[in-house]
């Protein structure tokens, strides 16, 4: 068809018929003054929200945790897990892992992977500015994570108490630290091309990315600092006893004191990806994401998310959290922390129905929606027929928002903007199990499905 003008006759009806509408009116007084989605709050929604839950975590996490000004809500979302079941172990009252020791190490890994990837992606013949190269330089060291990179971190480097390495400027806001890594990574990787066009072998391609690295491991250590090979952490447990542990490795550490009440392998990441595109009972994963070279694959197994709701009140009630992945800001009251379809009454304020008007589908092939933030759920509420209604959810945004940081999300919820859950395989029936065993399909680099680590 021809395009489609808009002319002036267009758009002197369209404002006759604005201002001929008193509700028109009374929305442009209201949102010209303040935020127009705290403007469409659904007043009756709060009357319904309560923090009560039928099953809970015996012991949550203490203090809530904050991740300020930077993407790492995967690292904070799998240290809160952890830290449940050993602060139970270890009898205390509060602590937290210190999360600025894996982000440490995830810029140094992951840095590398990217400068791998670029070497990788020459030898395919991808062009500079084709859509593949383009994507990955776009951002070559982004903040987010996926539940497979964590594992890779945990099991190569260990995991540390947070006095023994804490946060740093550049921790709390990576904004400056991330500026410098993706100039630097650029400059390689036209370094690293050249070499590859020029007819360099692979041992010379080696040696200039391991060059190359030595410099991000100086810009790195400059910012976050560099932690120490072996650390002592003492403490007082629940019953003010002095403790003592160490002086050891953080890997040690891990695997004595951690991996004993929480162990990574022992969990099973499921995704719920509805596109017709991608049946359910399938593994995928998606093409150059990761963030440890010779690591494991992230990799998903695709099922309804039916059963991941079913898996998450299973979890709980043992007593085990479970960490997930979402889209946290959508039908979301932020300061009040309540995630529910019902929270916001758009087409009263606007006049039109926004984010849930597309299927779950459709929302991911039309760019509408994708994993943008990770959490844990430590509580749920079943009905008399023993689907869940509502489950709690541990933040990593500080006090300031919700129950003290604790949200809640309805089940309606959960199935639009949910994509993501990891329980313990004892859990997950045995044909569920099977797919990790799977060949999985490659999905593209800028798939939606890998959004929460971009």
């Amino acid at each position: 068809m021809e395009p489609v003008p808009l002319s002036a006759d267009f758009f002197a009806e369209c404002k006759e018929k604005f201002y001929e509408c008193p509700k028109r009116r009374l929305a442009q007084n209201a949102c010209s003054r303040v935020d127009p989605f705290e403007v469409a709050l659904s007043r009756k929604a709060f009357e319904n929200t309560q923090h009560v839950f039928n099953y809970k975590v015996e012991k949550e996490g203490k203090p809530m945790t904050n991740q300020k000004s930077s993407g790492r809500c995967w690292i904070f979302a799998t240290l809160n897990t952890i830290r449940i079941p050993f602060m139970k172990a270890h009898q205390l009252e509060e602590f937290e892992f210190s999360q600025a020791y894996l982000f440490y190490w995830d810029k140094i890994e992951r840095c590398n992977y990217f400068l791998n990837n670029v070497v990788e992606t020459a030898k395919r013949g991808e062009a500079v500015n084709g859509r593949l190269v383009s994507f990955l330089l776009n951002d070559p060291t982004c903040d987010g994570g996926q539940w497979d990179m964590i594992c890779n971190l945990i099991n190569k480097h260990g995991v540390m108490p947070k006095k023994c390495f804490p946060e740093s400027w550049s921790c709390e806001s990576s904004m400056r630290l991330n500026a410098v890594l993706k100039s630097k990574l650029r400059e390689y990787a036209k370094i690293l091309r050249d070499l590859h066009e020029n007819g360099a072998d692979p041992a010379a391609l080696k040696a200039k990315i391991l060059e190359q690295m030595k410099e991000i491991y100086n810009v790195v250590g400059i910012c976050l600092g560099i932690p120490s090979e072996k650390f002592t952490w003492e403490y007082y447990d629940d019953s003010k006893k002095y403790n003592c542990v160490g002086p050891i490795s953080p890997r040690d550490f891990y695997q004595q004191y951690v991996k004993p009440h929480f162990n990574v392998d022992d969990k099973v990441c499921l995704v719920t990806d509805p596109r017709p595109t991608n049946p359910y009972g399938k593994a995928y994963t998606v093409d150059c994401l990761g963030n440890v070279v010779g690591g494991r694959q992230v990799l998903y197994n695709n099922q309804p998310v039916e059963l991941l709701a079913d898996l998450v009140v299973k979890s709980l009630k043992k007593g085990e959290p479970v960490w997930f992945g979402c889209e946290v800001t959508k039908r979301m009251a932020v300061k009040q922390g309540i995630e529910d379809l019902a929270i916001h009454d758009f087409d009263l304020v606007f006049g039109v129905d926004i984010q849930t008007t597309l299927s779950k589908a459709d929302r991911l092939l039309y760019g509408e929606s994708a994993m943008t933030h990770a959490m844990v759920f430590t509580g749920a509420s079943v009905d008399e027929n023993g689907k869940p209604t509502k489950f709690r959810v541990e933040n990593s945004w500080g006090e300031d928002r919700g129950e003290k940081g604790y949200l809640i999300m309805t089940y309606d919820w959960f199935k639009e903007f949910t994509f993501e859950v990891v329980v313990d395989k004892s859990l997950v029936p045995s044909d569920v199990l099977s797919v990790f065993t799977m060949t999985p399909e490659v999905l593209p680099a800028w798939d939606p499905m890998g959004t929460l680590a971009q």
